[in-house]
């Protein structure tokens, strides 16, 4: 937590059913704060002073696989989740974080932590990470997050093709739930 911040509150996660447009305004700060990432891919803004929108947002309210989560840090809006089974590396694997962002008034309070934690340990399986290669602060909080929730170790490759440039973590969330007996 930085000093001199208040704690958040609690951290939740809310299904984003019907807040398409709250996820959609979120990502003009992501895309913002991610475009330091980029190696050569360039987003201009358009004539009314946005970015162009996420091409695949929609496919995370029409796909079943897919997830659009809110991150809610003391009931605040803070954030969002999307979840996908879309593999950067072309191999199998039960769900990938495809999207990620926690909005700078919640950063370095644990919300981010917090989120992460709760979003995979509550999806056992097979995860997959993809990291941009730029992107070092993303991969420092991402190698944390994967240690503390897998308690086998993850593992981490460096890709670059077609499919993704940077980092990639393997990680399986074991299944907490309880063992129930007859």
């Amino acid at each position: 937590m930085t000093p001199g911040r208040e704690t958040p509150g609690p951290v939740t996660l809310e299904p984003a059913h019907d807040r398409r447009e709250a996820v959609a305004n979120l990502f003009q700060f992501y895309v913002h704060d991610f475009a330091d990432f980029w190696e050569t891919r360039r987003v201009e803004l358009q004539e009314d002073g946005r970015f162009p929108p996420y091409p695949w947002l929609d496919a995370f309210w029409a796909d079943p696989q897919g997830e659009a989560l809110l991150i809610r840090a003391g009931g605040a809006l803070a954030g969002f989740v999307l979840i996908d089974r879309t593999a950067h590396s072309g191999q199998d694997c039960d769900y990938s974080m495809a999207e990620f962002f926690v909005a700078r008034p919640h950063r370095r309070e644990g919300v981010g932590r917090a989120a992460a934690l709760e979003v995979l340990g509550a999806r056992p399986g097979l995860w997959e990470i993809a990291v941009a290669r730029r992107n070092a602060p993303a991969l420092t909080f991402w190698r944390a997050v994967a240690a503390d929730a897998a308690p086998s170790g993850f593992r981490e490759r460096d890709q670059d093709d077609e499919r993704w440039s940077g980092a990639i973590l393997q990680l399986v969330i074991p299944d907490r739930s309880p063992v129930t007996g007859g």
